[in-house]
Order: C-alpha cells, then sequence, then structure tokens
C-alpha cells in the first residue's frame, strides 16, 4: 500500500470556513492525510463563528507532501514575517503548493507566484497583481495549475481545484467518484486552466 499523500492546512483567526472546507472534504474523500497547522496551537475562530484547534503549530508541524493556504482574513498570515519564513523553509521538500481565494496573497508573499499565471477571488484581482507583480492573475476562472502551484478563485472554486489536485494525483475516476460522493455536480474540469504541460 502507498504512503498517503499529506496535506498541511495552513489556518489562521479569521479564515474562510468554505475556503478550507470544501477542500478538507475533497482531500479526506480522496484518501489523503490532512493535518491542521497555524502559527500556535491556540485555538483560532474562523470568520467569527467557527473555533478550531490546530493539530500542530509551525514549531511542531510535520513535513508534507501539499501545502494549502486560504482566504478571508489572509492578512493575518501575509503580514507575519515568522509564517512567512516558515513556508519558505519547507519548500525543498514540498511538493506541492495549492491556494483557495486570498490565500494566493500568502504564497505570493512567500515568493511563490513569481512568473506563473495565477488566480484569487474575484474582488481580490487588481491587489494581487499589485501584491505580486511578476505574476500573471486572471480573472473569470476557477482555477489555473502550474504544474507544482494550482491557486483557485475565491469560496466554493477551492472545491474544483482540490478536485483537479485529486484527479491528477490519483486519477479521473477517483476525482469523479469524490465529487459524487460529495454530490458536488458543478465539478467541469474545463473551467480550469491547466498550465502544467505547458513547454
Amino acid at each position: 500500500m502507498d504512503e498517503k499523500i499529506t496535506v498541511c492546512f495552513y489556518l489562521y483567526d479569521g479564515v474562510e470556513i468554505l475556503d478550507f472546507a470544501g477542500p478538507m472534504e475533497v482531500f479526506s474523500y480522496a484518501g489523503f492525510k490532512v493535518i491542521t497547522v497555524a502559527k500556535t496551537k491556540a485555538p483560532l475562530i474562523s470568520q467569527g463563528v467557527l473555533k478550531i484547534i490546530p493539530d500542530y503549530s509551525i514549531k511542531d508541524a510535520p513535513q508534507t507532501d501539499i501545502f494549502a493556504v486560504f482566504g478571508g482574513s489572509d492578512e493575518v498570515a501575509t503580514n507575519d514575517p515568522e509564517v512567512i519564513s516558515w513556508i519558505k523553509s519547507r519548500d525543498s521538500v514540498t511538493k506541492n503548493y495549492f491556494s483557495v481565494c486570498t490565500g494566493a496573497f500568502i504564497l505570493g508573499k512567500a515568493g511563490l507566484l513569481d512568473q506563473l499565471t495565477v488566480t484569487t477571488f474575484h474582488k481580490s484581482i487588481t491587489n494581487l497583481q499589485k501584491a505580486v507583480p511578476k505574476a500573471k492573475v486572471l480573472q473569470n476562472v476557477r482555477y489555473v495549475d502550474n504544474g507544482r502551484v494550482i491557486t483557485t478563485a475565491g469560496i466554493s472554486a477551492g472545491i474544483d481545484g482540490a478536485l483537479h489536485l485529486v484527479s491528477k494525483l490519483k486519477g479521473k475516476e477517483v476525482a469523479e467518484a469524490v465529487a459524487k460522493q460529495i454530490e458536488y455536480d458543478k465539478y467541469l474540469p474545463e473551467q480550469g486552466i491547466d498550465l502544467s504541460s505547458a513547454p
């Protein structure tokens, strides 16, 4: 039996619930191992409603295959040099990056979006282009796959991006089975842009 693909969900105070809950459901059903990490192990509040107790802090989080970040009050992480340097410190062993909504700003601050084509929440397209001038920021697309880095548009688009990543790593049949399991009938692979095989 293959080792499970591991995913680090980096969470913070004010993170958008569906940004991470949708992909968490997708990855869990696909058989990935998901862990939650925050700056500390103190409970945090998502959108002022949901209390979350992280599995790990940045001091003791294990290495994972995939690093995922999400929108909401993303400036909590984007403007925290300790968090950004921790993300950078894990780069050599991280196989894939995944962002939903304004989580793209966190990856951008860590220098991971330079020279890439990316997307984010529809109301944040212009701001992301200013924040990461070396990236090409697209609107009206559910996700953009650059090979190692996948960015998605806002909130529910994270489900599409997660299904795309599952399809890439485990096959189209697995992604379709997960979409059916979660009764997500909006999954249309062509709503995203896959640049991973571009020359």
